[in-house]
């Protein structure tokens, strides 16, 4: 049976999602600063009757869907709630959720991504944050520097002042970080966390000003922000695409865990 969740089931749906926190970090994060009554945010789950746990779940933020489940679960069930919202414009989440989906939802489009974790301090981290040079923790005051950089990069593009927005609500919540390597007095290269939780945090924004590409920067900047967070005791995760992406990231320790699936609905 599927039913909308309440603050009574904040601990056995915990429980499902801290089985796997970088999967499910965007849910947890979410349950974590806003809780189970607003209006932008909704989530179901399905509960395996004879055990009296929840075996899957959902949440709606915005016009977003995140499925989650450990195995098998009511498909059907969860997409019927997708299409009655009026307000689906995504699904995602891990590709082998993701795909039972696509044989029910009519969609536009398809992305996907690998996935990318990182659980521990290793030598690799602690040797490029170790690297000399101009690294500093952004404030809310090197937004715009920061931003100036991510205008100029095609990935980023067409997305200015909501990323100015979302940068400034981020680094003022501390729901996320940022730092930056300057040189000859302009932000060259940037990386950011972002839906970070209690456990976790998901690294974004990574990004080198194209005349200054090729000198490890971004490896650099990476390091720094995955050794600030590592400390703390969370987990690290991140998406990507690019294989020469994937080689820094390898470079520094993260594991492939899978792929990750989005539906434009």
């Amino acid at each position: 049976m599927i039913r909308k969740l309440n603050e009574a089931d904040r601990i056995p749906l915990m429980a499902l999602l801290h089985k796997d926190p970088a999967l499910n970090l965007f849910i947890i994060g979410d349950v974590e600063n806003f809780g189970f009554e607003q209006d932008f945010m909704e989530l179901w789950g399905e509960m395996d009757e004879p055990e009296g746990r929840f075996k899957a779940v959902m949440l709606r933020f915005y016009g977003s869907f995140l499925p989650y489940a450990e195995g098998p679960f009511d498909v059907e069930g969860f997409a019927e709630l997708v299409r009655k919202s009026g307000k689906a414009e995504m699904l995602s989440g891990s590709s082998q959720v993701i795909e039972k989906f696509r044989q029910v939802l009519d969609c536009k489009s398809e992305k996907q991504m690998f996935f990318a974790e990182l659980k521990e301090m290793n030598e690799q981290i602690r040797a490029a944050a170790a690297a000399p040079g101009g690294f500093w923790s952004a404030t809310i005051h090197d937004v715009e520097a920061v931003c100036s950089l991510t205008d100029l990069i095609e990935e980023f593009s067409g997305s200015s002042a909501d990323s100015r927005q979302t940068l400034h609500k981020a680094l003022e919540s501390k729901t996320g970080r940022t730092y930056f390597a300057e040189k000859e007095g302009k932000v060259v290269a940037t990386a950011s966390t972002a839906a970070e939780n209690s456990m976790s945090a998901m690294i974004i924004a990574v990004a080198t000003h194209p005349e200054y590409r090729g000198q490890g920067l971004a490896m650099q900047v990476v390091a720094r922000l995955s050794a600030d967070v590592l400390e703390e005791g969370k987990s690290l995760c991140l998406f990507y695409n690019n294989p020469q992406a994937g080689l820094i990231y390898n470079k520094l320790g993260f594991t492939d865990i899978g792929t990750w699936s989005m539906l434009y609905i």
